[in-house]
This record gives C-alpha cells, sequence and structure tokens, in this order.
C-alpha cells in the first residue's frame, strides 16, 4: 500500500484513516462534504502560496462535475476575503465534451469560469481547457500540443479529481490503458446516463470527448480525489480494495505514491473496515452494529435470523459478538425483536396502545404531520401508501411541495399546454409568448420566466390531483417555490436565507408533531440534499419553540434507494390493495411518465421503481424470519 506524504495530515486529524489489509489506496472518511471541500481549498491555497514565494508557476489539475465545487467555493472565498492570488497559477482542465461551443451552458469551460475563473485574478492566458470545436483533421495534433504544453510548465503540481460509476477518472473510461495521454475518447453509456439530467435527456449527451490521459494524471505530484454519496459507494471500494485493471481505470492510482482518496460518509459504506468492520478488527459493540451485523450475516447465509448458529458468527468474524451476547439463541431473539419492532401499520402512531416497542407515540392520537416533497411527486414515488395510511386514520396531514419542478418538465409538453390554452383563449399575449419561445428555443437557451412559470403550473396541477384522490384537502396542499431551485437551469442556486424563511413559516405554522422529509444524499448538490439541508438548517432555529419538543422527524428515501434493513426504524406494510393505489396516485403525474427526463441508469418508470423497491424491502423482512407483506415502505428516524 501507498501511503502519501506529509500533505495528508490535515485531512487524517480531520477524518477518520485506519489502515487496513483490504487497502490500497490512501483515503480519508468525513461525515460530509462541507469540511473535507475546505481542506483541500487550503491545501491548494498552501500549494499556491509556496510557488508564489519561490517564484514559481503553480500547476493545478482541474476536475468538473458536482465533486469540486465546494472546493472552488472556498478558494473564490478565500480570494475574496483573504487575498489570495492566483496571478502564479497556470490550470488545465482534466476534459471536455466533444464537440461542444464553450458558450454552451453544459460545456466545461462555462462550469470552470461559473464557479471559479470569473471570480479570481488568474490570468486569462494561464487557464487551458480543451477545445470542443477543435477539427477533426485537426484534434490529433491539438491533443499532443496540449499534453507538450503541460511539460514545458513542469508538469501538474496538483491533480484534483472525481471518479465516476465506471471508475473512470478524466473521461478515461473502462479499457484505458496506463500509459494513454491527451487524446479523443468514446463515452461510455454509463457516463452519459449519469450526465443525462444536465443536458435534459440522454439523446442530447455527447458521445465522445477529449481528456487527458492515464498517463497524464499519473505524471502529477499529487493526486487528491474526491468521491461524494452513495452512488459513488461501490465504485470506490473497487477502486480502493481491488485489483489494479483497465476495467476501472481510477485503480492505477493505487500506483501512484502521493494520492488521497477523500470520501464522505456515502461513499465510504461499501468499504469493508465501514460494512463489515468485525472483518478487519475488534469492535466495540453497540446496539446499532450488532443489529448491522446479524443482519448482514442472515443475508449473508440466507437464513433467517432465528437461524443462525454459534458456528455461524464465529465464521465470519463474530466471534467477540457471541462472547459478549453468551449464545447465538440469545442474540437472534433480541436482534429479531428489534427488527420486528420496526413493522407498524399505524405510521402515526396507533392510538390507545402500548407504544414502549413501537416505532411511533401512541399520544397525541391525532396528529399535525407535514409530509416534505422536493420534487412534486417525490410524496407518492417514496411514501405513497404511508401517505394513505395517515389520512384514512385521521391525522391533520399537509403536504409541502418545496420546489416548483418545473425543469423536469419537457419542452414538448409545456408547448402541448400553451396550444390547448390559445385555442381556448385566442387574444392571450402571454400564451403566445410562450409558443413562440419554445419553437425557436435552442439548447443554449434558459426558460423564459413565463415558460417556467407554465411548466410549474402543469406539475401543480398534477400535484393536486394526486393528492386528491388520496382524500386530502387543497387548503392542506402547499406549494413553497423555494428560491434557491427557480433559476431555468438544472444548476441551482446555493440555499439562502429566504428559502429557510419560507421553511420555517411553514413549519411554525401547522406546530407539526410529524414531519417526514426526503432523506436521500447520494447528490451534495442535487435538490433532494438542498431540500434536505433547508429542512436541518430551519429545524435547528425552531427547536427552541415549546412544540418542537413533540415534533418527530422521519426520513424517507427516494425512487432510486432504500434504507438498509438495519437502518430502518419503522416499517409501514401496504396491502395489494394500497400497493394499486399507490401506482395510481403516481400516474397523476403524467408529465412524468413515457420518457421523464431525469430517468438516471434506470430505464424502469418511477411507479416501477417504487413497487419493486417496496416488494424488495418486504422481501427482505421475510427472508430475516419476520413477516410476509406484499410491499413495505421504511422510515429513518432524524434526530435534531
Amino acid at each position: 500500500m501507498k501511503i502519501a506524504n506529509h500533505n495528508n495530515i490535515a485531512y487524517t486529524k480531520a477524518g477518520t484513516f485506519e489502515e487496513t489489509r483490504f487497502e490500497k489506496v490512501h483515503n480519508v472518511i468525513f461525515k460530509d462534504s462541507q469540511e473535507p471541500s475546505i481542506l483541500v481549498a487550503q491545501e491548494i491555497a498552501s500549494l499556491i502560496k509556496d510557488k508564489e514565494a519561490n517564484h514559481q508557476p503553480c500547476v493545478l489539475g482541474l476536475a468538473t462535475g458536482s465533486s469540486p465545487i465546494k472546493v472552488y467555493e472556498e478558494l473564490v472565498r478565500m480570494h475574496k476575503e483573504e487575498g489570495l492570488s492566483f496571478s502564479n497559477v497556470v490550470t488545465f482542465n482534466l476534459d471536455e465534451y466533444y464537440p461542444m461551443d464553450k458558450s454552451n451552458i453544459q460545456s466545461y469551460f462555462y462550469f470552470m469560469h461559473e464557479h471559479l475563473f470569473n471570480h479570481i485574478d488568474i490570468l486569462p492566458e494561464n487557464i487551458n481547457i480543451p477545445n470542443g470545436k477543435v477539427s477533426a483533421d485537426d484534434l490529433y495534433q491539438y491533443c499532443i500540443d496540449y499534453e507538450m504544453k503541460i511539460k514545458a510548465v513542469g508538469g501538474l503540481d496538483f491533480q484534483l479529481l472525481g471518479i465516476g460509476r465506471t471508475g473512470h477518472i478524466g473521461f478515461n473510461e473502462p479499457g484505458s490503458h496506463l500509459n494513454s495521454r491527451t487524446r479523443n475518447i468514446t463515452l461510455d453509456h454509463i457516463t452519459r446516463v449519469d450526465a443525462a439530467p444536465a443536458f435534459l435527456g440522454i439523446d442530447n449527451v455527447p458521445r465522445k470527448a477529449i481528456t487527458m490521459g492515464i498517463g497524464t494524471v499519473m505524471s502529477a505530484k499529487r493526486i487528491v480525489l474526491l468521491a461524494w454519496g452513495a452512488n459513488k459507494a461501490e465504485i470506490v471500494k473497487e477502486t480502493i480494495e481491488g485489483n489494479i485493471t483497465p476495467e476501472v481505470p481510477a485503480t492505477y492510482l493505487q500506483n501512484h505514491g502521493n494520492t488521497t482518496f477523500i470520501l464522505d460518509e456515502g461513499a465510504s459504506l461499501e468499504l469493508t473496515r465501514v460494512k463489515t468492520p468485525w472483518l478487519v478488527t475488534a469492535c466495540v459493540w453497540d446496539e446499532s452494529l450488532k443489529l448491522k451485523a446479524v443482519v448482514w450475516l442472515s443475508e449473508l447465509l440466507g437464513k433467517s435470523i432465528l437461524k443462525l448458529t454459534d458456528s455461524d458468527y464465529n465464521n465470519n468474524g463474530m466471534s467477540g459478538l457471541l462472547t459478549e451476547e453468551g449464545t447465538a439463541y440469545d442474540l437472534n431473539i433480541k436482534m429479531f425483536n428489534k427488527m420486528q419492532q420496526t413493522i407498524t401499520g399505524w405510521p402515526g402512531g396507533k392510538p390507545n396502545a402500548n407504544d414502549s416497542n413501537r416505532p411511533e407515540r401512541a399520544m397525541p392520537e391525532k396528529k399535525r404531520i407535514i409530509i416534505f416533497s422536493p420534487h412534486p411527486d417525490d410524496d407518492v414515488i417514496s411514501m405513497g401508501g404511508t401517505f394513505d395510511r395517515l389520512v384514512e386514520q385521521g391525522h391533520d396531514v399537509h403536504i409541502a411541495y418545496q420546489t416548483s419542478g418545473n425543469i423536469a418538465v419537457s419542452d414538448e409538453e409545456a408547448l402541448k399546454f400553451a396550444e390547448i390554452t390559445q385555442s381556448l383563449c385566442p387574444d392571450c399575449d402571454e400564451t403566445q409568448s410562450i409558443i413562440n419561445f419554445l419553437k425557436i428555443k435552442t439548447d443554449n437557451d434558459i426558460d423564459s420566466e413565463e415558460v417556467r412559470k407554465l411548466k410549474g403550473l402543469i406539475r401543480r396541477s398534477e400535484s393536486l390531483a394526486a393528492t386528491r384522490y388520496l382524500d386530502l384537502s387543497d387548503n392542506n396542499v402547499h406549494f413553497l417555490d423555494l428560491p434557491f431551485y427557480e433559476t431555468g437551469t438544472i444548476k441551482k442556486n446555493n440555499i439562502s436565507d429566504d428559502d429557510v424563511v419560507i421553511m420555517k413559516a411553514l413549519i411554525d405554522e401547522i406546530k407539526p408533531h410529524q414531519i417526514y422529509a426526503a432523506g436521500d444524499l447520494a447528490d451534495p448538490h442535487g435538490t433532494h440534499k438542498v431540500c434536505l439541508d433547508a429542512l436541518f438548517i430551519a429545524l435547528k432555529e425552531l427547536k427552541h419553540n415549546d412544540y418542537m419538543n413533540d415534533c418527530w422527524v422521519w426520513l424517507y428515501r427516494g425512487a432510486w434507494h432504500e434504507w438498509e434493513s438495519y437502518q430502518i426504524e419503522m416499517a409501514v406494510p401496504m396491502s395489494p390493495d394500497q400497493v394499486l393505489k399507490k401506482r395510481h396516485a403516481i400516474f397523476y403525474h403524467q408529465s412524468q411518465k413515457d420518457g421523464v427526463m431525469f430517468q438516471g441508469g434506470d430505464s424502469r418508470e418511477f411507479w416501477v421503481r417504487a413497487e419493486d423497491r417496496n416488494r424488495l424491502t418486504a422481501k427482505k423482512y421475510n427472508d430475516l424470519g419476520l413477516a410476509d407483506y406484499a410491499a413495505i415502505e421504511a422510515f429513518k428516524r432524524y434526530h435534531f
């Protein structure tokens, strides 16, 4: 295993690092992306200053994507508030789509200027980003010249990287050779799928790119790779613990002597020392880790919890746990009861019942409840059955749609509604303006305010149709239209006081006993994460109010992932009829069916994903030896 130099001391002190026999790359784990992004920016700033003191250029290799955004934000802050100068900095970006005009809002040229270069004092001639408009005849020589330019300034002092789900660094896709240099490359389908949201559909994503090669990256004196979110966990494990292979290009970094992987908790989830620490070292067995280990063993061996034996534990690194608990029989009963007690058909609490072993309180019998939905369909997709149960059981349920969801409505859908409106009102100037705009709109055009309004109204009407179907009064449906979202583009603004004020006002008005919110944290800059952060800030600022002492927060997951079995603290079973009712509620969001713009890497429609996920959760419970249900929706409590 290669251990990097002294530059990593700050990371190791601030984060979590344990060298294990499984790991082949130095890596440090942090709770979230905020602190490590600042530390990386500080390392870059220190390097810039050292080079400046020695009258040398500081040569930086830079990455794009969501991972380095907070690093760039901190560098900009240090420039504006602390006087950090970039006058001696020369930059080389890893890659650019091809073909791609630099003025295109999806270009990496645009990205870098938007997030960094427009806000600092770097000399324009020191900025190097691959030119996505080089002619095909000149491209080969252009790549050679890009490579020679890096060598001419002494090579890369520091290379910042992200990692793709294919294991690519830069756009070095599977199959890339160790000695590869700057070149034109064909993008992997998974890479294009991941880029599709930014391009409003995979059909708009370029099929090729210009990228620095593996050899170029490996020549850097220092490399830092950032990985945030659970969607990166599998490829991070494969890169850190797997064998070096061109099928996972990032594994080449195992042979670089000064590389650090900076991870948040989500990206580290599949690492052996995180997922199964009992296979690595002696554990302090708290109740949470015990449950995690028993569920893991049950799933690994395909046995229900109550059938696990002493030898099962001893043969799988858990002899220490068994020593603490006495026998497998005693431990099995204890963990089985823990899982059993998460199941409830009364998500708002069962009236007049002993609630000592139930997920929710019995009192008050009728609760005030807010379901926060980041987009106008997350509520029914992620917890439609629970939503239905809460209304049926007489609680005062409120739905709060945090964003308008307008960017997820296609231009074709908006044009259809505009033309219908025009046929009803031929003299409506605003409608004609919308039609004219949509008919001449190009890829670089940001939706006009009128178009955004129409698209938001489409999502709003669909939401009301779904909530009415579930017998919720229109008075209990709130459209917050948080300002951070209303940019007309995929890129959102940061959370502002205005967003938090809106959230606080609703919570203060309802004074809820329960809050449900989307707990998807895969993308640190995704809408779900920003909406959750806005909620957390609001809760922190409101917690001194007496009513907050009686408020419990439950987190649900979205259409892509579910809580792991051992993480679930409330499991709400659904009958076959409720599964069907949930499906119909999702169908009311018609603009998001049949060609939804943000499909991700899963070709199934959202209602299919939701049903399959709920059935799988129920199957996992059954496989653990618990009750057999048609489907289960799962929640984890957040303690603030």
